[in-house]
């Protein structure tokens, strides 16, 4: 009779297995779509830093190894999703934290951040390596807790991502602090570290509960990375017919 009945029962919501899953897809989410914009906002710096300190080559290189880095990440957390058969929740700037880091301290968008300008006022620069410092010593801290997060270490191949993201983000801000410590510059003032901590309460606090509880939140119908791969396939085709 035991056995008639539970060979009859309906199989049971794991819930505790859909919360993880939840959870780890929103973070990745939120991860992939900081990932993809950091390494493109950094061609921007790479280019600024070119024009304002062409003579310090291993700053320059140390930059554009952060790019490559944030592009490694991001690709890390394409291909989890694309192992998992479905596509990244849609996020945007209001999940952004250089997004917003760069509204409250520029007053613009990033694309607003006008190369030139940066480039004819050194201060504009500081400041800019010193948002950068911040938002990448914030990441340091909250990979590390994702690293201790049970329902990240459930998922191997996620913590095996952040792992790699650890082991990669001090340069990301160490390179930034020593440029701006040999300018004899300053590396941190209280508004922009009051803006950095702000910012994290409002993704981690408001943002990241918001999109887990959105049941029917819209997925992305293209990676971020798109146009981005077209470009790349074109590019090679043009310069052998140049």
């Amino acid at each position: 009779m035991a056995a008639r009945a539970g060979a009859n029962a309906k199989p049971r919501w794991n819930i505790g297995g859909a919360f993880a899953e939840r959870y780890r897809e929103v973070v990745a989410s939120i991860y992939i779509y900081n990932e993809h914009r950091g390494y493109t906002s950094l061609d921007r710096v790479l280019t600024t830093a070119r024009q304002v300190c062409p003579e310090d080559e291993a700053f320059i290189e140390a930059i554009a190894k952060h790019r490559a880095d944030e592009r490694k990440h991001y690709l890390m957390f394409k291909n989890w999703f694309a192992r998992q058969g479905r596509m990244p929740l849609a996020t945007g700037r209001g999940y952004g934290h250089i997004d917003r880091f760069i509204r409250m301290v520029f007053g613009c968008n990033i694309e607003e951040l006008a190369v030139d300008l940066v480039v004819a006022d050194p201060e504009l620069f500081e400041k800019l390596c010193r948002v950068i410092i911040l938002t990448e010593q914030r990441g340091l801290v909250q990979v590390e807790e994702l690293l201790r997060n049970p329902l990240i270490r459930q998922d191997r191949a996620m913590h095996g991502i952040f792992a790699i993201v650890h082991k990669d983000e001090p340069d990301h801000f160490l390179p930034y602090r020593g440029w701006l410590e040999r300018k004899q510059r300053s590396t941190g003032k209280r508004r922009e570290v009051w803006a950095d901590a702000f910012i994290h309460k409002v993704l981690l606090l408001v943002k990241l509960p918001g999109l887990f509880f959105r049941r029917h939140a819209p997925r992305m119908t293209e990676w971020p990375d798109a146009g981005e791969e077209q470009e790349q396939r074109v590019a090679p085709e043009l310069r052998a017919r140049s």
